[in-house]
């Protein structure tokens, strides 16, 4: 299963890139991320982490969201659970689920992530997504967000409005997973 998520991730990161217009060594400036492992990655001989692929996301005007929801089937207002893409960060091990329907429009992304005991993510400052906006609304266990110079301990039916775009940490401190949904909303 593995390397189908990275060939997908390989066709998309490269689908992208091609059609912003961007030659790799655009990219890698644009995203902090070296040419050599844009690279790997597209070659899918790479699989990157959450933060890794989320400024290779950023810098192509992408959420996590929308580059994951890339389809070729015809857009439906109808996402199956069986169909909707999933993905594992090698480094944390969370699993993230794209769940909105692809290919509509909305400026609406929703997102399922099981993250692990002890798990923790750094996503690095995006400054130029500053206008998006998200919840994070925690379904079972712990959760400690970290939003720039903000701490929020949450538990168990707690959700969060915070903007994105500040560097932001996500973390499990208890030993059992945490499951919650991220509605990310891209302003126009």
């Amino acid at each position: 299963m593995e390397n189908t998520v990275d060939s997908t991730i390989a066709e998309r990161l490269k689908l992208l890139r091609r059609q912003a217009g961007y030659s790799l060594d655009t990219l890698a400036i644009r995203s902090g991320v070296s040419r050599a492992m844009i690279s790997r990655i597209e070659r899918a001989e790479a699989s990157p982490t959450a933060a890794l692929l989320a400024r290779l996301a950023n810098a192509l005007g992408e959420s996590l969201s929308s580059f994951f929801a890339a389809t070729a089937h015809e857009p439906s207002p109808m996402a199956r659970h069986a169909d909707q893409p999933l993905w594992r960060d090698p480094d944390s091990g969370y699993l993230r689920r794209s769940v909105s329907p692809p290919g509509l429009g909305s400026p609406v992304d929703i997102v399922e992530v099981e993250f692990p005991p002890k798990g923790r993510v750094v996503l690095p400052p995006q400054p130029h997504l500053h206008s998006m906006t998200q919840h994070i609304w925690l379904l079972s266990g712990v959760l400690v967000m970290t939003a720039g110079e903000d701490i929020w301990q949450m538990a168990a039916g707690d959700c969060l409005f915070m903007p994105i775009g500040v560097e932001t940490v996500f973390a499990n401190p208890s030993p059992d997973p945490a499951l919650y949904a991220v509605i990310i909303h891209r302003s126009a």
